[in-house]
Order: C-alpha cells, then structure tokens, then sequence
C-alpha cells in the first residue's frame, strides 16, 4: 500500500467520518461540522464541488484523531 493520502470529494470523507462514530451536528453553508460523542473530537469539512486538497485532508484526519491508514480501511 502506498504512503500517499487518496484524493476524495468531500461527500467521501462525511461518510467515512459517520462510519467512524462522528455525527453531523450541523452544516451552516458550504460547511459540515461533525462531532464524535466519545471522544469530543469535532471536524469541520467544507462541502465544495471536486476533491479535497491534500494538506486540508491531512488537517481533517489530524482533527479527527485517524491515521490514513483507518481512513482508507472505512473507505
């Protein structure tokens, strides 16, 4: 498996969140804020057309408390 972070829309990375526990606790515009009930994590994922940014996904796995690796196994 390679080291480098996938490239996915913002609609994949909600899902994955929900499928990680995190549920969405509001979208005010073009952004979504989830919060997991556990452990108090919240991540803020804006909602635009086309792939999220590398150094942003990167940002919202760190918010999130993931590694790539638990990402692309809820993939």
């Amino acid at each position: 498996m390679t080291d480098r972070l996938p490239s996915v829309s913002a609609k994949d990375v909600i899902r994955v969140l929900q499928r990680a526990g995190f549920v969405l606790q509001r979208q005010k515009g073009s952004h979504a804020t989830l919060r997991h009930p556990d452990t108090r994590h919240t991540v803020v994922v804006p909602v635009h057309a086309g792939d999220i940014k590398r150094p942003l996904f990167k940002t919202i796995l760190a918010q999130a408390g993931m590694s790539a690796e638990d990402f692309r196994a809820l993939l």
